[in-house]
């Protein structure tokens, strides 16, 4: 093992490589800012992660001519760059990402972690974050990793032996945390219409945001309940605390908590440390549609950004302008479809800009891209009901879509659409 200085550590990255960054509450901060402080020596390196949390100061435009951030998920902190034009966004499938490093189509030159201190037999762990990081960092040519005894220790396919990192830094410093926001009313009711319709034994996908945190408040009567999903924040913890999450009813993974990262508070972070009952995961097996229809009665909660009246979701752009990214929405939309009695749930507040908006339109703005096409959607969701589109025409759909947007914006809505239109 070689132990280094972050500023040496990050001496092996050259201009012109690829670097991947450890993502969300696992971003390995110290080696991100020694990165950053050689701009001055760089030239034209890809940075490549999923969301994370930091400061992102490799994204400014003074570093530009240094740095060009290639987003495998738009996070809040890289946006801006993004949406002007300073860096760039693959649309990719998360439970994809993976092949395009193990097929060579995205090698790696760089990964930059944060795990935990080794253990006694030499292995250390990535904590909340497995995902693609896993992968990523057993691809890369070179692997460096601060270590921090603050990283929860996790169980599943989280380790890495000391021998597959090429240097260490040693840290201890406050991961990052998620806040957490208080739901809104119009996110409080299209919890209730989705919480009803979650069957006890349901495999649940929710994540985050106010309204998945919304509709596990709700659960607390249901039983039998399973976990399945990408990722997980704080609101999961009272209900493993109750039994009402007890992974029983499972088809694969019984009795386990199976997800690829978790964004949260420190008590979550505490939570999951050393806490059998989690089973992480790498991204290519908690994404595989085929991996999650297994599991009976799976239901899936995703977010939408707009919903046209066929039912074509943009969950990933404001127009042609990037917000974030396909992330794992169809991936799971499709397995929750394919899952005995499973059921993938759309959800939306109604109206955006103050209740000026509908987010329910007759068509995408231009140049919006369409994450969920109108032949994978089921329930759309937003807090003035639920509507089942699944097998229903063109016709039905507009009136059901309708049916369940803002008041205000329905007559309008009846009068844009094509197919509520009088017969020519």
């Amino acid at each position: 093992m070689q132990w280094l200085k972050a500023a040496q550590a990050v001496k092996w990255i050259q201009s012109g490589q690829r670097v991947y960054l450890h993502q969300g509450c696992a971003e390995p901060e110290p080696l991100v800012e020694a990165m950053t402080d050689r701009a001055g020596e760089l030239r034209d390196v890809e940075v490549v992660h999923l969301a994370t949390m930091g400061r992102a100061r490799y994204a400014e435009a003074e570093y530009r001519q240094s740095f060009r951030h290639n987003a495998l998920f738009v996070g809040a902190n890289v946006r801006r760059a993004v949406q002007q034009r300073r860096g760039d966004v693959i649309p990719i499938f998360l439970g994809e990402i993976e092949a395009m490093f193990l097929n060579g189509s995205m090698p790696l030159d760089v990964a930059l972690l944060q795990v935990t201190p080794p253990d006694r037999n030499g292995f250390v762990s990535l904590g909340p974050s497995v995902d693609v990081s896993l992968t990523a960092a057993k691809m890369a040519k070179y692997v460096a990793a601060v270590t921090n005894p603050r990283m929860p220790r996790t169980h599943g396919d989280t380790f890495l032996h000391v021998s597959e990192i090429d240097v260490f830094v040693e840290g201890d410093f406050p991961l990052a945390e998620l806040e957490v926001r208080e739901p809104l009313a119009e996110h409080e009711a299209i919890a209730r219409h989705v919480a009803g319709l979650i069957p006890d034994g349901a495999t649940l996908q929710l994540g985050i945001g106010q309204i998945p945190d919304a509709i596990l408040k709700l659960l607390g009567n249901h039983r039998y309940l399973g976990v399945h999903s990408e990722m997980f924040s704080d609101g999961i913890i009272p209900l493993l605390e109750s039994g009402v999450i007890d992974n029983s009813r499972k088809a694969i993974n019984p009795n386990k908590v199976v997800a690829g990262f978790v964004l949260g508070s420190r008590k979550l972070l505490d939570f999951i440390d050393e806490n059998s009952i989690f089973e992480f995961r790498q991204a290519r097996y908690t994404n595989d549609p085929f991996q999650i229809a297994r599991n009976p009665r799976v239901c899936a909660v995703n977010a939408a950004i707009e919903v046209d009246l066929s039912g074509q979701v943009c969950a990933d752009s404001l127009g042609e302008m990037p917000f974030s990214g396909i992330g794992g929405q169809v991936d799971f939309i499709r397995g929750a479809a394919r899952s005995e009695g499973g059921m993938p749930f759309v959800c939306l507040p109604s109206t955006a800009k103050d209740g000026k908006m509908s987010r329910i339109v007759s068509r995408l703005k231009p140049g919006a891209g369409v994450v969920t096409s109108r032949g994978d959607v089921h329930w759309v969701v937003t807090e003035f009901g639920a509507v089942n589109l699944h097998g229903k025409n063109m016709r039905e759909r507009a009136r059901l879509m309708i049916s369940i947007a803002h008041p205000d914006f329905r007559e309008g809505l009846e009068r844009e659409s094509y197919w509520l239109r009088p017969e020519s």
